[in-house]
């Protein structure tokens, strides 16, 4: 009899503590930054399943089944980079469109706390079913493409000064047909004397109302950057690799007299959107540095990711933001640029925040302090104290990368990719 009652007993402790636990995971103690909803401090985070449940100060532990420890550590919506290269393949000669240049997006998101990538350009209107079928199907991050308004995409050479490859209205309408997925158009790597490529881009664009990213430059002379900002683009679109200094591409600082230009402002204020774009040898400490002093600071910090450029002066996401923060951009800024205005930049505003009920995204920071290099193209080193590391990443409501074990119990991440 006693056997049985205590039986009965445990039993019934068991559904009172499973009924208690409200939540999936609940993320304890850290410094909440939420650009989006004004959060700046210590607060906890409720998930339940794939959504925000709560975000609030003292939620108790009791009420979820897997807590993560995060005193004394940044905690922010999942990182956005919108400028990255994941067409990744084994194509010969495809350069970033199903090529060897490109990288899986899986292996280089989740440990720097990006959730979200967008392939700047690497599938055009013709290859972009290969691109779903072999990497967006396929990804626990959320992959979505800016798609190139060459039909090949982003192949390299003569591909991408073919103008009788690009097409506004086939790319607008596999744009349209995609929608879940494409988020603009791309210009890239055009190096003739005419606008053809930004203005088909832009009438892709119209016709499926998303932005277009322009990388631009390459012809010599090159082309001005005022007009391509003052007639040709529209309030919304992305300019991108903007503190590069590169020959064919007119710069945004002048270099003799170390100022921002003039039309550059009333660009920003007319609602160009100024994006990083780091790259491999798109990023210069002589632009970056005068215009930041000014008080000019981008929209968005991406990374322009590829094999090129992560094994170069970029690194990854978490790099290029610790320079920012390291040349005077405040962290809430720094994080800002990183989630919420590049959700918006690619009009995906139910990302890059923690609101009730928007998908758990969600990423977790330290902020290591120490003595670090931070070097452009050019080998000109600034040096900073600190740095951003990731600890945790979660991705739909799950774990997908936790550096130290500060998740309990602890739960290593499932093959099968999260839903898009």
């Amino acid at each position: 009899m006693r056997k049985v009652l205590s039986l009965f007993l445990c039993l019934c402790i068991g559904i009172v503590t499973l009924h208690a636990q409200t939540y999936s995971l609940l993320i304890k103690g850290g410094h909440v930054i939420d650009p989006k909803n004004g959060i700046n401090g210590v607060m906890d985070v409720a998930i339940n399943a794939d959504t925000i449940a709560k975000v609030a100060k003292s939620i108790p532990e009791k009420q979820a089944r897997q807590v993560v420890q995060a005193k004394g550590m940044y905690v922010t919506p999942g990182l956005i980079d919108i400028h990255g290269h994941v067409f990744f393949g084994t194509e010969p000669d495809h350069y970033l469109s199903n090529g060897f240049v490109a990288v899986p997006p899986d292996g280089f998101t989740f440990r720097v706390g990006v959730t979200t990538i967008v392939d700047a350009g690497g599938a055009g209107w013709k290859s972009f079913p290969t691109f779903k079928n072999n990497v967006i199907d396929h990804s626990q991050t959320r992959v979505l493409s800016l798609l190139n308004i060459v039909g090949e995409g982003m192949r390299g050479g003569p591909y991408e000064q073919n103008t009788q490859d690009m097409d506004a209205k086939m790319t607008a309408l596999v744009a349209r047909g995609n929608k879940n997925y494409v988020v603009g158009i791309k210009v890239a790597h055009f190096s003739g004397p005419e606008w053809t490529p930004v203005d088909r881009a832009v009438e892709a664009g119209k016709i499926a109302n998303i932005p277009v990213m322009i990388d631009f430059g390459g012809s010599v002379p090159p082309l001005p950057i005022e007009e391509l900002f003052m007639k040709h683009l529209r309030p919304g679109d992305i300019y991108t690799h903007t503190y590069a200094l590169l020959n064919g591409r007119e710069s945004v600082v002048d270099e003799t007299t170390k100022k921002v230009k003039p039309f550059v402002w009333e660009a920003q204020k007319r609602g160009i959107i100024f994006d990083v774009g780091y790259g491999g040898t798109s990023f210069n400490y002589s632009q970056a540095i005068p215009a930041l002093k000014s008080g000019f600071f981008p929209n968005t910090i991406s990374t322009d990711l590829h094999t090129g450029s992560m094994n170069g002066s970029m690194k990854d996401q978490l790099s290029v933001m610790s320079k920012f923060l390291n040349m005077g951009m405040d962290l809430p800024s720094v994080i800002k640029a990183s989630t919420w205005a590049s959700a918006q930049a690619i009009k995906r505003e139910e990302l890059g925040h923690l609101s009730q009920g928007a998908v758990a995204d969600v990423a977790v920071f330290s902020m290591r302090e120490g003595d670090f290099g931070f070097f452009d193209k050019t080998g000109y080193k600034v040096t900073g104290k600190q740095k951003l590391e990731c600890e945790l990443t979660i991705r739909a409501g799950k774990v997908v990368y936790d550096l130290n074990g500060i998740t309990d119990p602890i739960v290593l991440p499932s093959a099968p990719p999260a839903k898009h």
